[in-house]
């Protein structure tokens, strides 16, 4: 019962769970795009809700790269994208970045997604008043003391 960490009752919505056949339920889904649904979102025991494989959000729009800044938040994650903008006066690019919120799923609670992870992120439906997209794939950061290089 350790996925019974609210004040609610947490449960998959649509799942009978006092059924006498006993067995383990879960319901899961694929999220597309060849994104691949990890273990722990179909063996887990997590509820989320707002989880892309196990709850009611449904991925659509935009698929962003981008890289973890921040993960003090509960479920939530800073994702810094760097791209760069062409200044005609000067015929040159200078350096900016957007800073967006994306919902960590659970399902990534073995990754220990840190700082310096580079995430891809799925559009979806607004979560909060600022989360509007979800982890979909972590690749861990390697081990080198420079950071992030995509110029």
């Amino acid at each position: 019962m350790e996925h019974q960490n609210e004040k609610a009752y947490q449960k998959q919505r649509g799942i009978f769970q006092n059924s006498k056949l006993g067995g383990h339920k879960r319901w899961f889904k694929d999220v597309g795009n060849g994104f691949k649904t990890p273990n722990a979102a179909k063996f887990g025991t997590y509820i989320d809700k707002k989880c892309p494989w196990t709850g009611e959000v449904s991925i659509r729009g935009r698929i962003l790269t981008g890289v973890c800044v921040s993960n003090k938040m509960r479920r939530t994650i800073v994702v810094r994208r760097d791209y760069l903008h062409y200044v005609p006066k000067y015929n040159r690019y200078e350096k900016r970045h957007k800073n967006l919120s994306a919902h960590l799923s659970p399902a990534f609670d073995d990754l220990k997604v840190e700082a310096g992870d580079i995430v891809t992120v799925g559009q979806c439906r607004p979560l909060s008043k600022t989360v509007r997209f979800n982890v979909l794939k972590v690749q861990k950061a390697k081990s080198s003391s420079k950071g992030f290089e995509k110029f």
